[in-house]
């Protein structure tokens, strides 16, 4: 599960990296979209800078975080890997608009409502897997999860489906690529949590 996570400075200079070794004409609109970001958490029902799929290159843009429920409900912002393509909902989104969603880390919250945050050593960023789909203001996406690794099982049993730099083409534009994507295991990810900060004092 994901339900919330951190954008900055890095996430903007990596959007910017990747949308200009893609397709150099899209450098300029996707800087745009960059220079937007402003250092923060993202929770569902706000706009958040996405990779996606636009004239089949990848270029930055903004998207909303979580379809609207039925009938009132609360927003649904994340989809399961496993059942992805069975569900009505998801099945369009998934086979022709899937997206990426950079981050700097994201928050997972244990039995004990201990906050934990999980992030890559080895890189600023992380890209995590999702779709969208297109309503009356605008487009919203969901974000992938999976079952959780060796790194996440400690917190939760579930976590984004997290793609390595090189993957993130292939993502959006390479279907039978995607289709293979859905069954991977994320890397292994660092952990800090706010208890054991505390406990250093």
């Amino acid at each position: 599960m994901c339900g919330r996570y951190y954008v900055d400075d890095d996430t903007a200079k990596e959007i910017e990296k990747l949308v200009r070794q893609m397709d150099e004409r899209r450098r300029q609109e996707c800087a745009g979209a960059a220079e937007r970001i402003v250092p923060g958490d993202i929770y569902p029902g706000r706009d958040a800078p996405v990779l996606a799929k636009r004239d089949g290159v990848v270029c930055g843009g903004w998207q909303r975080w979580g379809f609207p429920g039925f009938a009132g409900k609360q927003l649904i912002f994340n989809a399961r890997c496993e059942s992805v393509l069975e569900k009505p909902l998801f099945r369009d989104g998934i086979l022709h608009r899937r997206i990426v969603v950079p981050a700097a880390w994201f928050y997972e919250w244990n039995a004990k409502k201990e906050k934990n945050t999980f992030y890559r050593e080895d890189a600023p960023v992380l890209f995590m897997a999702g779709f969208c789909r297109h309503y009356e203001d605008g487009e919203h996406f969901v974000i992938l999860t999976t079952a959780a690794n060796g790194s996440m099982k400690p917190v939760h049993g579930r976590m984004p489906l997290i793609l390595e730099r090189g993957e993130v083409a292939a993502w959006m534009l390479d279907d039978a690529e995607a289709k293979a994507l859905l069954y991977k295991t994320p890397c292994l990810l660092k952990r800090r949590s706010d208890y054991e900060q505390m406990s250093l004092f």
